[in-house]
């Protein structure tokens, strides 16, 4: 796929000095990124902030990294960051680690990604009930009432602005099939750790800090995922910029 000019910050920057003399953020220096040929890496202040920047890299044909997302302001959970193994759903906090992302899906129409995108509408929702295992952190678009979730269900359609574009972050998400049953509800076969907390994703800022998810302009969030490659196994790197070259 051909990289998007992404919110006009596209650059044209090659590989440069050696590893050891790029920044920590720099997908060079990043413990867990693989065969990853499509890198985000979000870098905070420290593990309290709300605050960070977004920069986004792709590996150049010739052993190196170029930029393609100058720095951009992003908006994270409440309460700053924790380490992904240590978070727990209602603290407010964004999981720091290495997460592949899946999937996407919006209010508004595919703007171009080739990763599964979903334009969904008033009957769908993502479900986290620690009470209902099998639907935890799951997408649902079932015409029924999840009304007996209380607050443990987000109305997609309710969150207008912020849900314009969304990438998936493959943060405890539920790691068998997904089956259908005759109401239409999408059920895991291994739940999700519903201690762990879920819905954790890259979107459009309202200005605000979230609940947990990454949140950037919406110039850049749809831009980005029309650079955005499932054959180039993006991940996201998100934690402070101390120690992100461990996450």
């Amino acid at each position: 796929m051909a990289v998007a000019a992404v919110c006009g910050l596209l650059l044209t920057v090659g590989s440069g000095p050696a590893a050891a003399d790029e920044p920590r953020y720099h997908p060079s220096r990043l413990a867990h990124v693989g065969t990853a040929g499509q890198v985000i890496v979000v870098t905070a202040p420290s593990w309290r902030s709300t605050h960070a920047t977004l920069r986004a890299y792709e590996r150049d044909g010739n052993g190196g990294w170029r930029e393609v997302v100058a720095a951009t302001p992003s908006r994270l959970g409440w309460s700053g960051l924790s380490l992904a193994d240590e978070r727990r759903q209602g603290t407010g906090k964004t999981p720091a680690g290495t997460f592949a992302i899946p999937s996407a899906f919006g209010r508004f129409a595919n703007p171009g990604t080739d990763l599964p995108y979903t334009q969904f509408d008033r009957n769908d929702a993502w479900t986290y009930n620690p009470k209902s295992p099998y639907t935890y952190n799951v997408f649902q678009d079932a015409d029924v009432s999840w009304a007996s979730y209380g607050g443990y269900v987000e109305d997609l359609w309710d969150h207008d602005r912020q849900y314009r574009y969304v990438a998936v972050l493959d943060y405890n998400l539920p790691q068998g099939p997904i089956r259908t049953d005759a109401r239409g509800i999408r059920r895991s076969t291994v739940p999700a750790d519903t201690r762990a907390g879920g819905g954790i994703f890259l979107h459009v800022t309202d200005g605000r800090s979230t609940a947990g998810c990454i949140a950037i302009p919406q110039a850049a969030m749809r831009d980005v995922l029309d650079w955005l490659d499932p054959a180039r196994k993006p991940v996201i790197v998100v934690g402070p910029e101390s120690v992100i070259d461990r996450m």
